[in-house]
């Protein structure tokens, strides 16, 4: 394309479009038809360059005047309740639903694997020695000991704001860096199920089961499914990497890395209503079925969230990626 002839054709265009948009709202009917059309024909002139005879400062001017002219078409969208409620009724819940075929067999395997490792660390003393010395484990699992104590151990609205900030971090560590395949949100999903299962290791072999369960189920129930959750989120970005499908690995990640933004918001929603049970109801002087039923309803409250309310988004096209409006065009749309 012979680039000086192709200006010298357009830049009649390119000016009225500039006159347009100088004039701001005040147009006829007729000019702002003009306007449209003058802008749907500059984007492919811009497309056009940046293919076949790339100028900086022309793709620079034709870019900022797209731009001005795309803000003054669709006009300017602000953010409002209306769109938090969306994301909290149709967009969050379809994203974490449309997700289950990842994070909920992550559920299922982390928490067989913690099962395992708790077993193994109490069925072999040797282990538990290796863990750390006899006087150190009994002042971790007797009565009043560091597993009680610990989630006493300051003031219960401290204490929420740092469970809720750990929590959410290692849930946001799971969706960034599902991006590396997925390999660092495995290692992440092992060192929980390792914690977890050296707590059930030691108290089971003192005799307290019951009471380590007691202390974690309350929380550990919406806790670890956020986990969960943010974890088998990150593994279907990382498999995005492998295999993007039909779309092209670009597009395939911006949309996964969208919904996996939205995600982030949401599970830090879940994460402080979990942090708050860790902090006001796990150590309170509630019965333990009591402190455990708490733990259960708010659980099912969430699977109910996500299968009931997110099946029904999902069904009706939900994705949880942005809106369709405010996503920018693939291609400019030609005159």
């Amino acid at each position: 394309m012979d680039l000086d002839v192709f200006v010298s054709a357009h830049r009649a265009e390119w000016q009225r479009l500039e006159q347009l948009l100088g004039r701001g709202r005040r147009l006829t009917g007729e000019e702002a038809d003009e306007l449209v059309a003058l802008y749907q024909r500059t984007a492919t002139h811009l497309s056009l360059i940046q293919s076949s005879a790339p100028d900086p400062m022309l793709t620079g001017r034709l870019t900022q005047l797209v731009a001005r002219a795309r803000a003054t078409v669709t006009g300017t969208r602000r953010s409002s309740w209306r769109d938090a409620a969306r994301f909290f009724t149709t967009s969050f819940p379809a994203a974490v639903y449309l997700s289950r075929r990842w994070w909920v067999p992550a559920a299922l395997l982390s928490t067989v694997l913690g099962a395992v490792i708790g077993w193994w660390i109490a069925a072999h003393p040797e282990v538990q020695a290796a863990i750390g010395a006899p006087a150190a484990l009994r002042e971790m699992t007797q009565p009043g000991g560091g597993y009680e104590t610990y989630y006493s151990s300051h003031p219960a609205a401290s204490f929420a704001a740092q469970v809720w900030t750990n929590n959410a971090k290692a849930a946001a560590m799971c969706l960034v860096l599902g991006a590396f395949l997925g390999l660092p949100v495995l290692w992440i999903l092992f060192q929980n199920m390792l914690n977890l299962g050296v707590g059930i290791g030691l108290m089971s072999s003192a005799g307290r089961l019951d009471t380590f369960l007691g202390l974690i189920l309350p929380h550990g129930l919406l806790e670890l499914t956020a986990v969960f959750v943010a974890a088998g989120t990150g593994l279907r970005l990382g498999w995005t990497v492998i295999d993007p499908g039909p779309r092209t690995r670009r597009t395939a990640l911006a949309e996964q890395g969208r919904a996996a933004l939205g995600m982030a918001v949401g599970l830090t929603v879940v994460l402080f209503v979990s942090g708050l049970i860790e902090a006001f109801v796990t150590p309170s002087g509630l019965p333990t079925w009591a402190r455990i039923g708490i733990g259960v309803l708010a659980e099912g409250a969430f699977l109910a969230y996500v299968f009931v309310l997110g099946r029904r988004a999902a069904r009706a096209g939900e994705t949880g990626d942005v809106e369709r409006s405010d996503l920018t065009a693939a291609r400019p749309v030609a005159a």
